[in-house]
């Protein structure tokens, strides 16, 4: 039970970075970018570029996610190191930009990992 409860975090921490990667790399200076990130369109124009690298870091979040859960039980490193990233890059989100971050990313991605690391 614990192991499909898990497998299913982990693969909404990985749709949730997928979202991530659509805001920063292509919405970035639309009206939803703008509106989910509360910038105005200079400051959007701005920043595109940075925006955009950081959605392709997020892509790869979720990539390293979702090979981890096709691999199934070899998959767990994956996992880990992944999850782990998610909740280092949350929680230096949320010191650095949002404090919104911590519950957006951090907490997700912690929840997946305590549920990956807890025996099955």
């Amino acid at each position: 039970m614990v192991a499909t409860i898990s497998e299913i975090v982990v693969l909404l921490v990985a749709l949730l970075h997928g979202y991530f990667l659509m805001l920063e790399m292509f919405l970035w200076d639309k009206p939803a970018g703008r509106k989910a990130f509360g910038m105005s369109k200079e400051q959007a124009a701005a920043t595109k570029v940075l925006a955009a690298n950081q959605g392709l870091y997020n892509g790869f979040i979720a990539v390293g996610l979702l090979w981890g859960l096709i691999r199934g039980a070899a998959g767990y490193e994956f996992k880990v190191f992944f999850l782990l990233c998610v909740v280092v890059a949350g929680v230096y989100g949320a010191v650095t930009a949002s404090r919104k971050i911590l519950y957006v990313q951090a907490l997700p991605g912690l929840l997946g990992l305590l549920l990956v690391l807890s025996p099955s």
